[in-house]
């Protein structure tokens, strides 16, 4: 993990820091940027999102897809966590936290919004970061390569159903023509465009491609830090009138990243699955894709929003969070393989 990885969080504050004093000295320019729109797409978050993303999905390999038979009960586990129980559970988390325990702490007019946030966070697993939190737990990496393949594949299809659905429960409504835009702009076209680059570099020879790759790794998390602060230009202003907001809004994601690491980690221990294959299913369980639900976020609800917030506090939160989780994860071998011949 690089320092620049490593200390995310701090950049992430110093671009809340930064956005939200320019929102405050410059509101007639953060406001000329916002009008740049076609069809609710924003033109300078679109590109944003595309640098963000599509470095990423170069690294997918989607013909891994095969080795999931190497390690069927990691990959059930992995499926079972993220598209069955974290959506849902994030949901729940959202309700009894925003709608019902910090509801009179909140704006009431952004209630529906700030679930609405915390639902596309939980609605898209982990695509590259996963990568990083499986090399410092030592996890196989055919296998944290095949399990990324194979929920980017589901998430082409399930994403828009799963998060129409959960807003339902949730008596969110967004309309579909606006989802389904967000997810051919966010997750097919750049999925697209990502394995045509990478399929390109892969003809020049594996050392062109990883030159490549190196030199636009760092290209997402740029775009990202760019994105915030132009969020949090728009969002300073409730910020300061509501400066508890981040810390309400962090509470069931830091619940939610914690249950699932846990729940995936001691599944995969109840199936007989190997400490390697455990910790990148539990990780991947735990973190969640969030350029691309600050994508979706911006794209449904608006620059300032409370569910683009929502999403901007898990990126806030998610490294020490996932660091912790890879603390826990290697202290616990011992624990994990204990008794390991008579589970298998």
């Amino acid at each position: 993990m690089s320092v620049f990885e490593r200390y995310l969080t701090v950049w992430v504050f110093l671009c809340i820091l930064a956005g939200i004093a320019l929102g405050q000295f410059f509101p007639v320019v953060f406001q000329a940027i916002g009008s740049m729109e076609i069809a609710k797409v924003n033109l300078p978050v679109g590109l944003l999102i595309w640098v963000m993303i599509i470095p990423m999905l170069i690294k997918v390999d989607f013909g891994a897809l095969h080795e999931v038979r190497q390690h069927v009960k990691g990959i059930g586990v992995t499926l079972f966590v993220n598209w069955l129980v974290k959506p849902f559970s994030m949901a729940l988390l959202g309700w009894f936290f925003i709608r019902y325990l910090f509801a009179p702490l909140l704006p009431a007019e952004q209630i529906d919004s700030y679930i609405a946030g915390l639902i596309l966070l939980a609605a898209a697993p982990c695509t590259a970061m996963v990568f990083v939190w499986s090399r410092l737990t030592g996890g196989d990496p055919l296998f944290t390569l095949s399990q990324v393949a194979l929920n980017d594949s589901i998430m082409v299809i399930a994403f828009a159903p799963l998060v129409a659905f959960l807003l339902g429960l949730s008596a969110i409504t967004v309309p579909w023509d606006t989802l389904l835009t967000s997810v051919v702009l966010y997750i097919v076209m750049p999925v697209i465009f990502a394995q045509l680059i990478r399929k390109v570099l892969l003809a020049k020879g594996a050392q062109a491609f990883d030159a490549v790759i190196s030199k636009i790794g760092p290209w997402s998390i740029a775009a990202l830090l760019a994105t915030l602060v132009l969020l949090f230009a728009f969002q300073g202003e409730a910020i300061l009138n509501q400066p508890l907001v981040i810390a309400l809004l962090a509470v069931p994601i830091l619940i939610q990243v914690l249950f699932n690491s846990a729940l995936a980690y001691w599944l995969n221990r109840a199936v007989g699955e190997k400490h390697n294959i455990a910790c990148p299913s539990a990780l991947i369980g735990a973190s969640n894709f969030f350029e691309l639900a600050v994508a979706a976020a911006i794209s449904l609800f608006g620059f300032e929003s409370g569910a683009a917030l929502a999403t901007v506090v898990g990126v806030l939160i998610e490294v020490p969070l996932m660091l912790f989780v890879v603390y826990i994860v290697n202290n616990s071998k011992a624990w994990y393989e204990r008794d390991e011949k008579s589970r298998l």
